[in-house]
């Protein structure tokens, strides 16, 4: 009798939709993830729930959202009564293993107690400080630093194929989280360092048409950012081949996914911490029993609902708890009612709010708060609002276009529903000033452009 399917969740940092090509990427940079995606289940649609590290991990370790874990911003720990997926993966026989950056602990290394659950460790709270691209270090279970040779993708995933061995024989499933850095900034340098070499091969090769409008840093990064997400799939790829080998794949469960993406300072100071797809968008496949043949799932999915989606995949009662929802029933086409937007919490650049439904996006932010001081607001002001469909990559804010107003009225009280279902106060939010067809939008965001290096100076490089 076969036993439980083991789980492994591939998570990368900072890695933008479109740098696969199933989203359109035309550089051949993720042959891996795309066969995945094609012959598994393709979460087309996929969106953090919050766009910083720390919040969104949160979020992916326990089905809530960044205000009900209290892990608002960076650097606030994942309080030790919460309840991650380790805790209920060890509680229904699977040994637990973590390999990488957590960065929801208090220092490097990480206390026993702040592990979240997983028995097996071999982690760094901030793996971005403590580590360079060649120069891996992680922190195993016992807190001695070990130095792994290779390139920092390699050296983890040389970890992850040895702790995949190891389980080969075992009586319990096992489920291991597998976090990588890249392709994150290496914050020391605000560079992106791929492994030597690479770097050239896709210099000035493709330009996403967001970045070619708006310009930032993308010229001078995307050519190490390719470079990185490159060697992340040839990680993936030698994950599969491993468990292939050994003759585990097919009772094998992969999610691959990100905590947010990157819009290279296009549309504030750093990378991060926006409403934009740019930030919220990331790259999601499910691959494995129960999963294979699922096709491209166009439905809005949030990465509040891949928890929940884990657990029910192999039999785990989903937690009353948990705040998002799983996914396996739109697998199964057996859901009709699935939510038709997701909810963006975002915070250390502002306080802001934001929905996505299948053609709008629309942003309220708080002005007047340090997005770092508190977890949310009880008043905003409306920010942004894009049309999808005539405009994919928001170059076009219409907020305060009286043309637009009924949408914006709808807009409104359906991101206020959505904030008090998850707990929130009902905020008020003051609509934008109406302006003329043709006359610019100055967004509270462009105004308060100056405050960016202050509000983010402590968390910008995190």
């Amino acid at each position: 009798m076969m036993k439980q399917p083991n789980v492994i969740v591939f998570f990368t940092d900072q890695q933008r939709f479109d740098t696969t090509g199933v989203h359109g990427n035309p550089l051949g940079l993720t042959p891996n993830f795309d066969r995945i995606a094609r012959a598994g289940t393709h979460l087309y649609n996929m969106f953090t729930c919050q766009p910083v590290c720390g919040p969104a991990r949160s979020c992916l370790q326990t089905g809530q959202y960044a205000t009900t874990t209290g892990c608002y911003r960076n650097g606030i720990p994942l309080p030790l009564e919460s309840r991650t997926m380790a805790h209920y993966f060890k509680d229904a026989g699977y040994n637990t293993s973590y390999i990488g950056k957590w960065h929801l602990g208090s220092e490097d290394p990480v206390p026993v107690h702040e592990r979240g659950g997983y028995e097996e460790w071999l982690g760094a709270n901030l793996l971005e400080f403590v580590s360079d691209a060649y120069d891996a270090v992680l922190f195993n279970n016992d807190n001695n630093r070990v130095k792994f040779p290779g390139y920092r993708v390699d050296a983890q995933t040389d970890a992850a194929v040895r702790y995949i061995q190891k389980q080969q024989e075992m009586e319990n499933p096992f489920f291991l989280f597998l976090s990588y850095l890249e392709p994150h900034h290496q914050n020391y340098s605000d560079n992106y360092p791929a492994p030597d070499g690479m770097e050239e091969m896709y210099a000035s090769r493709w330009t996403p048409p967001d970045l070619a409008a708006l310009g930032g840093t993308a010229h001078q990064h995307l050519g190490g950012y390719y470079g990185m997400v490159k060697r992340l799939d040839e990680a993936l790829g030698r994950l599969l081949d491993a468990l292939k080998s050994l003759n585990m794949l097919e009772n094998t469960i992969i999610l691959f996914t990100s905590d947010h993406g990157n819009h290279f300072k296009t549309r504030n100071g750093e990378y991060k911490r926006s409403c934009h797809e740019s930030s919220i968008r990331v790259p999601t496949a499910i691959y494995g029993p129960g999963f294979m043949g699922g096709g491209q799932i166009r439905d809005l999915v949030s990465l509040v609902d891949l928890p929940p989606t884990l657990l029910d995949a192999v039999g785990i009662k989903v937690p009353s708890d948990m705040q998002g929802m799983s996914i396996v029933p739109l697998v199964y086409r057996r859901i009709a009612d699935w939510p038709k937007e997701v909810l963006v919490q975002i915070s250390e650049s502002m306080i802001g709010r934001a929905i996505r439904t299948d053609r709008w996006k629309y942003c309220v932010v708080d002005p007047n708060t340090n997005g770092s001081e508190r977890a949310g607001s009880d008043c905003y002001e409306e920010a942004f609002l894009y049309d999808l469909q005539a405009d994919p990559y928001e170059l076009n804010n219409l907020i305060g276009l009286e043309t637009f107003n009924s949408v914006t009225a709808e807009l409104r009280a359906r991101l206020q529903a959505r904030m008090v279902e998850i707990g929130e106060t009902l905020p008020k939010i003051v609509p934008a000033q109406s302006r003329a067809p043709g006359q610019r939008s100055v967004t509270i965001t462009e105004m308060k452009h100056h405050d960016w290096p202050k509000h983010g100076a402590a968390t910008d490089k995190i």
